[in-house]
């Protein structure tokens, strides 16, 4: 009896999969009520170049965690400046849990996060200009350095520049040395930023 039970829920299963979808189908498969369906069409979209829009679209109001990882699997693959775009408005978003999800797919898109990355680092929003930094960490990119540099130099909060510190202490070079020393002078009681700061200018002394 429980091979046929079994045989039975693959059948179900079978039968509740999109066949074929074109790709304004496929985007309407995004909202349907089953999971399962949503995920299938936010895996099948990969094929439709168009897809961004309606993926970042139900990104942002998708309930499940394993249609969200789809989606986002979907919108690395694809790639594009639009996919970029609209996973760093996510950034802003209440949900803790999608801000670090999008976090953790921009560092899969570094020549694609890149080209956002100074207008990040300049954002309104101190959270934002946190994720920015953060997002570094796995860039792997050339003007990294030099980004931190200029956030350590021109930006007044604090915790945005301890953040940008905390990295240098691991890719800094003798060219973040001045940066370094000044961010120290221009926050002189601010404990963590001094210990940062001089633990940072000790390793790139000592290498």
């Amino acid at each position: 009896m429980a091979f046929i039970k079994k045989q039975s829920n693959i059948r179900t299963l079978l039968l509740d999969e999109p066949k074929s979808l074109d790709c304004i189908n496929l985007a309407a498969e995004l909202q349907h009520e089953s999971p399962d369906r949503r995920r299938w069409a936010a895996r099948d979209l990969i094929k439709c170049a168009d897809a961004t829009s309606a993926l970042l679209e139900q990104l942002r109001v998708e309930s499940s965690l394993s249609v969200r990882e789809v989606i986002l699997t979907t919108l690395i693959r694809l790639g594009d400046a639009n996919a970029v775009l609209g996973l760093s408005e996510c950034l802003r978003s209440e949900d803790a849990s999608l801000r670090n999800e999008v976090l953790e797919a921009m560092k899969q898109l570094p020549d694609s996060v890149a080209s956002i990355m100074q207008d990040l680092l300049v954002d309104d929003d101190v959270d934002v200009r946190i994720f920015a930094v953060n997002i570094m960490e796995s860039l792997r990119h050339p003007e990294v350095e030099n980004w931190l540099i200029k956030v350590i130099k021109n930006d007044t909060h604090v915790n945005v520049c301890a953040t940008a510190l905390d990295l240098l202490t691991e890719v800094g070079t003798d060219i973040a040395l001045d940066a370094i020393i000044k961010v120290n002078v221009r926050f002189p009681n601010e404990p963590y930023i001094q210990f940062v700061a001089n633990l940072a200018i000790k390793r790139i002394q000592e290498s």
